[in-house]
């Protein structure tokens, strides 16, 4: 196991600091002017750490996000017929007509529907998801078995995808490419809330904090520096993952390429143990970070809706926080139904195949890297704040959907060639691997402290589980055109209109604040799980 990497902050160097204050397992102490939310809570180990980063590295999304739509597009076209030609006719003839359909309540409808059908579906029950037992994961040990429940269930509809062996099958495959598609979204918001909590319990960010109590640092330089902290380990963490996809798809060519006649070698990428060998060891040194025990007359089904229903009535006091998240609903809606079009666009320009896919995979993957890294040393060195980063991610996620609209009124771009779909998948290695980190930062940042899993619910909601709106416009789009490019301009506006919002209408220095004010009026929901304001309580003030 590579060595973990030395802290990234050139500014405070915390390996100088007294070692009896990096071992410290007890909360920092509270002063008037200081946020009074802390728990105690113990100091981050490195084999934690690295445990994290290595779920994250296993969770790369290659089968439930990638192969198994292929997969599950492939068998549908397959089974179904070229409604030109009439059934009992091929999709895959070299004289169809390029449509196809399949048998679906009454009538038919296109395969392509049917995939955005399957993708609606599940960002609908993620929302259903994270709005019920997203927010009860903040009390007591409920978040740290309620990853390791969805991470279960995504790890057995992956080998599940063994017994996907013929075109008969398409409706199996649906269901464990939805079954897959949750749980994937699951982890990764269960996942995410974790970090948060993690970044202001490393031993630089106790320093930091103790620094501050001390009055030895204002509070802006501690807010900068304990913001640089969070970007580190969420780009690092999202730098492993895009490590993950490079070896996972590495050691997809090495079954592809020699067992290229066998007809189950599709079937065998899915089930390879990677995840399960990496991803086991988060639960082992994962340190206990309880939260308060659950109200007496609560449930964890309804404890949710509650919290949320109570967070909401506060949106004059946390502005910044819900414009973000209602903006981010809508961005994170558009991107991920304009990567869904334009891999079904690139499904059927390579013919399903995993072997072109990994290939195209493994592109995405190194720039992915190689981007991440770039992005957080160029934030580091010149000190960079996350939201103007977060911000040239954007305009990249304006441009796809853009490029694909082009391709209505010309077939020389617009996603209509192959070398587009190589650089489609280079360009978004390259910005939007950061992208993803940065939305999480910025959620990070706009997030009441001891709330993590409340709010990265609603942080799921608005993006693994937001795509309930474009993934049935565009359906229907295509349903009633015939023409997949049809659905990229109602796109590219969904992605301007909320990047517009983000760029101009949120203020995450001022967000922040708020947000760490609004846990101190509710401080007492940290020991006793109970919502509401303490009676006197004045704002928190900041030195």
């Amino acid at each position: 196991m590579p060595r973990l990497p030395q802290p990234e902050n050139p500014v405070l160097d915390h390996h100088s600091l007294d070692k009896d204050v990096l071992d410290d397992q007890k909360a920092v102490s509270e002063t008037n002017d200081s946020p009074q939310y802390v728990r105690e809570e113990p100091v981050v180990t490195r084999k934690e750490l690295w445990s994290y980063y290595l779920y994250y590295n296993g969770d790369n999304g290659v089968g439930p996000l990638g192969f198994s739509m292929t997969l599950f597009q492939s068998l549908a076209t397959s089974a179904g017929w070229d409604p030109v030609r009439g059934k009992g006719s091929s999709c895959l003839d070299a004289d169809a007509s390029g449509n196809c359909v399949l048998p679906w309540g009454s009538g038919t409808k296109s395969v392509n529907s049917i995939v955005l059908v399957a993708t609606g579906v599940s960002f609908a029950v993620m929302a259903l998801m994270f709005t019920t037992i997203g927010s009860a994961a903040d009390y007591g040990r409920f978040g740290r078995w309620l990853l390791f429940v969805v991470t279960v269930i995504c790890w057995a509809s992956q080998f599940a995808g063994m017994a996907l062996t013929s075109p008969d099958r398409w409706g199996a495959a649906m269901a464990l490419y939805m079954i897959g598609f949750i749980s994937y979204g699951a982890t990764l918001v269960f996942y995410a809330a974790v970090f948060p909590r993690l970044a202001r319990n490393t031993a630089h960010a106790r320093a930091l904090k103790e620094k501050y109590d001390a009055g030895e640092i204002t509070w802006e330089v501690y807010e900068v520096e304990e913001s640089l902290e969070k970007n580190r380990i969420s780009n690092i963490s999202t730098m492993h993952s895009n490590i993950g996809y490079i070896v996972t798809l590495c050691l997809n060519l090495s079954l592809l390429l020699p067992l290229a006649n066998n007809p189950k070698v599709n079937n065998y990428v899915l089930v390879l143990p990677n995840w399960v060998i990496l991803g086991i060891w988060w639960f082992i040194f994962q340190q206990p970070r309880p939260g308060p025990p659950l109200p007496k007359g609560e449930h964890y089904l309804t404890i949710g809706w509650k919290q949320i229903w109570h967070a909401l009535k506060q949106y004059k006091k946390l502005p910044y926080t819900f414009i973000y998240l209602f903006a981010f609903f809508l961005l994170a809606d558009g991107l991920n139904t304009t990567g869904t079009l334009v891999s079904i666009c690139q499904n059927d320009k390579f013919q399903f195949s995993f072997l072109q896919n990994t290939y195209l995979g493994l592109a995405q993957a190194i720039t992915s890297t190689a981007s991440t890294l770039g992005f957080w040393y160029i934030q580091k060195w010149f000190k960079i704040g996350t939201k103007p980063m977060f911000v040239v991610t954007n305009v990249v996620t304006i441009f796809i959907p853009l490029w694909g609209m082009i391709g209505l009124w010309t077939d020389k771009f617009g996603f209509h060639n192959r070398w587009e779909f190589w650089a489609y998948n280079v360009v978004f290695g390259l910005f939007q691997a950061p992208y993803y980190a940065f939305s999480q930062t910025m959620m990070a940042e706009l997030t009441p402290p001891g709330f993590d899993n409340m709010f990265f619910g609603l942080f799921g909601l608005s993006n693994r589980a937001s795509s309930m709106i474009g993934p049935n416009v565009v359906q229907a789009i295509i349903d009633d055109t015939g023409n997949n490019w049809k659905g990229f301009p109602f796109l590219f506006a969904m992605c301007l209109a909320a990047s517009l919002v983000i760029w101009f209408a949120v203020d995450v220095k001022t967000g922040r604040r708020d947000a760490v004010d609004w846990a101190d009026q509710n401080r007492r929901f940290v020991e006793t799980g109970v919502f509401g304001e303490e009676e006197g309580e004045e704002d928190g003030k900041r030195k």
